[in-house]
């Protein structure tokens, strides 16, 4: 059996990996290359392979790293089956609605063809079967396993097996334990290992310290009469930043202050979230059977329409703002930053990874003046960064997810990762004494 590292090999995002038996080739992920505008170009250009000559594609979650480009195989001509877990499945059909609204704008930008339309979305749709974690499924002489990689609700890390070689994709792995999500299951046993490597060179606060970090942001923003600016991802950030500011606030731990939920596409997912409780763990099953709802409190306005999000101008600070997207490369998130980055009384409180080349990360960097919407904006505002809250394992966790299952592995591919893939290689092979490499996109090797 052969792989290709079509796409997550060297960079975060863009996963994309073809498997070919040498009877049918499949796909693990097919995702959307997301950061600066010029690696965003990667999107348009031909897929490495035969799009029509792909029997399935098998997804980890349903992040757009992961999906994005799937409308796109779909137009080129793929009408094979793409499987994942039931509550990726219905995630995927509200992101890649979502993110199609974006690329129709920037491909009218930057005066490039349609990357794909609804339609496209429709079709994929049609071809796409959800299941559960521990069931195989079987296609052709692929046999592929899931299991909960603790990310976001539904992820998953994939078994594949054929022709007797087995080889795990990690997925994107979880800073376990989360609330909601639980704890991520260990590596099964395999030959040949792919592992995200996002954080595979930083560690994450301790889990205890994370709440007490945003209770200090908000008792301080509060304090100062100012606004607390959340950019937050609409899947998984979102939701976990819900349930601890209801258990902060029920517990009287901070005041009840105005919190707006100002994104469609987070309010649109939680609902699903709401869908699939038997997904949580059990501590969160508990809350809700003694009628305590997750992501819901009495201060919270959940903000739809343009008109509610306007109207959150005319509330005097303190508040807290929630709003997509999480790396302020787009979204209702822009608007606030415009209005509250010169502000030396608010703060903007990063929680998620930020990639090269987007307007997060230069604000975390450290710039000064940013610019947003055509507009030199200067940033006076407190900035500060939550690691404990990214959805993704740290180096540590990585090392603890591979350790218990690795005495068969024959070679790991570090993929997902800039900085820390290269780190996370050394340590893999210093630690556990496994030969790991990081592969170059559209890379071939052979597992035997």
């Amino acid at each position: 059996m052969k792989i290709t590292f079509c796409g997550g090999a060297g960079a975060v995002t863009g996963a994309n990996y073809l498997l070919d038996d040498g009877r049918d080739k499949i796909l693990v992920d097919c995702g959307l290359k997301q950061g600066e505008a010029v690696f965003e170009k990667e999107n348009w250009k031909p897929f490495f392979y035969n799009p029509a000559e792909i029997k399935a594609v098998f997804i980890t979650h349903s992040h757009l790293d992961h999906i994005g480009l799937l409308p796109k195989l779909f137009r080129d001509g793929f009408r094979g089956k793409i499987f994942s877990t039931a509550p990726t499945k219905d995630f995927s059909e509200l992101l890649l609605k979502d993110s199609q609204h974006i690329l129709h704008e920037d491909a009218i930008k930057f005066k490039r063809p349609l990357l794909y339309d609804e339609k496209d979305i429709e079709g994929v749709m049609t071809l796409w079967e959800g299941g559960g974690y521990h069931q195989t499924i079987e296609f052709g002489k692929y046999k592929a396993t899931y299991y909960n990689a603790g990310h976001i609700l539904g992820s998953g890390s994939i078994l594949m097996e054929s022709n007797k070689v087995k080889t795990v994709f990690s997925g994107d792995l979880g800073n376990s334990p989360a609330p909601i999500i639980g704890v991520k299951e260990v590596m099964p046993e395999a030959h040949y290992a792919l592992i995200e490597s996002t954080y595979g060179n930083r560690f994450h606060e301790p889990q205890g310290q994370t709440k007490e970090i945003l209770k200090k942001m908000i008792l301080e923003t509060v304090h100062g009469h100012g606004v607390l600016m959340i950019p937050a991802f609409a899947m998984e950030r979102t939701q976990h930043l819900l349930f601890e500011l209801q258990e902060l606030i029920n517990n009287h731990e901070i005041p009840r202050v105005p919190v707006f939920l100002d994104s469609p596409l987070a309010i649109k997912v939680t609902t699903v979230y709401e869908r699939y409780s038997n997904y949580f763990d059990k501590g969160s099953q508990q809350m809700i059977q003694k009628g305590i709802k997750l992501f819901d409190f009495e201060s919270l306005k959940k903000t739809l329409t343009t008109t509610e999000s306007k109207e959150i101008n005319s509330v005097s600070a303190p508040k807290i703002v929630i709003a997509g997207a999480g790396m302020s490369h787009a979204g209702r998130i822009l608007h606030h930053e415009l209005r509250y980055l010169p502000d030396p009384r608010s703060t903007l409180l990063i929680v998620g990874y930020q990639t090269e080349g987007s307007l997060g990360r230069a604000i975390l960097d450290g710039e000064r003046e940013v610019t947003i919407m055509n507009e030199r904006i200067p940033v006076r505002c407190h900035v500060k960064a939550i690691g404990g809250y990214s959805a993704h394992a740290d180096q540590r966790q990585l090392l603890e997810w591979m350790s218990p299952n690795s005495k068969k592995i024959r070679k790991v591919f570090v993929v997902q990762g800039e900085e820390g893939a290269p780190v996370l290689r050394q340590k893999i092979e210093e630690e556990l004494g496994l030969e790991a490499v990081v592969p170059e996109t559209n890379e071939e090797y052979d597992l035997i």
